[in-house]
């Protein structure tokens, strides 16, 4: 544990030094800020909670930036550090490949979840300080919002690991990485919907739709957040939760399997490799 203490912290201080922590968080306080002022207006409208509206607007933002920037700080963690010779250097002294491996992935993800919390908390405080009145529910699910997407940063953090632990060179990490963030947060669900549309429900079922939905992380953070914590009628996507509902251990099962396998797999993969 104390070996991969330090790995972690030496990730934090060189996520510090290359400036990715502070700019995650000011990045994900800017667009948060934006959506709280600009995207509370319609709330009188529809009836719904200015935080609530906050948390629908956050997740679908989160869906699609927080799995580039995981791959984005994760892609080269292994292949760059060989391509740097710093690896040969690091596996000098007695440390075993897994915890380098686990060492980095909780430096990361620790990064990440500071930046979530700071940057997205800062949308939960300008909320408090207008004076909008919130209720306990809302802010159960602001708080399962910030939760799940830590976890949801964590599955491409692993994804992006193991792509770093099987390529050779930090180039085709790099590319492999888009590949998966393009497949994953959009062509997936674009070609579901295709599916979906064509087979009328003759074949796909709510069962067998539960179980396409558990092949990628980005839906299962989708079902937890904008399907539960009373904000589906606010997200638009009432009719898939009723259609759709595995439960919230299920779901949150899931991105755990999602964390784990990657992560276990780049281990696997980092261990057979030849320096």
């Amino acid at each position: 544990m104390r070996t991969i203490a330090i790995i972690a912290a030496k990730e934090i201080q060189e996520g510090l030094r290359n400036r990715w922590v502070l700019a995650t968080t000011l990045l994900l306080a800017a667009l948060a800020l934006s959506l709280t002022f600009l995207g509370s207006a319609p709330t009188g409208n529809v009836g719904a909670g200015a935080l609530d509206v906050v948390v629908v607007s956050l997740s679908s933002l989160t869906i699609f930036l927080l799995p580039l920037i995981a791959l984005l700080i994760s892609h080269d963690a292994v292949v760059g550090e060989m391509e740097r010779g710093t690896m040969n250097l690091l596996l000098s002294y007695p440390v075993g490949r897994g915890n380098v491996i686990l060492g980095k992935f909780v430096g990361h993800v620790l990064i990440l979840a500071f930046a979530t919390v700071i940057g997205y908390g800062a949308a939960g405080v300008a909320l408090m300080l207008t004076g909008a009145s919130t209720l306990a529910a809302s802010w159960y699910a602001f708080a399962a919002m910030l939760g799940t997407s830590i976890m949801l940063g964590a599955v491409f953090v692993a994804i992006g690991y193991l792509i770093s632990s099987l390529v050779r060179d930090r180039g085709t990490a790099a590319g492999l990485s888009i590949g998966v963030w393009l497949l994953m947060v959009l062509v997936f669900d674009m070609a579901l919907l295709g599916i979906l549309v064509v087979d009328q429900g003759r074949t796909i079922s709510g069962p067998v739709l539960n179980a396409l939905l558990f092949l990628n992380p980005t839906d299962l953070y989708r079902l937890t957040n904008l399907t539960g914590f009373n904000v589906s009628q606010f997200s638009g996507m009432a009719g898939l939760a009723a259609n759709t509902n595995p439960g919230l251990g299920a779901l949150l099962l899931g991105l755990s399997l999602w964390i784990a396998l990657p992560l276990g797999l780049s281990m696997l993969a980092f261990a057979r490799r030849q320096l």
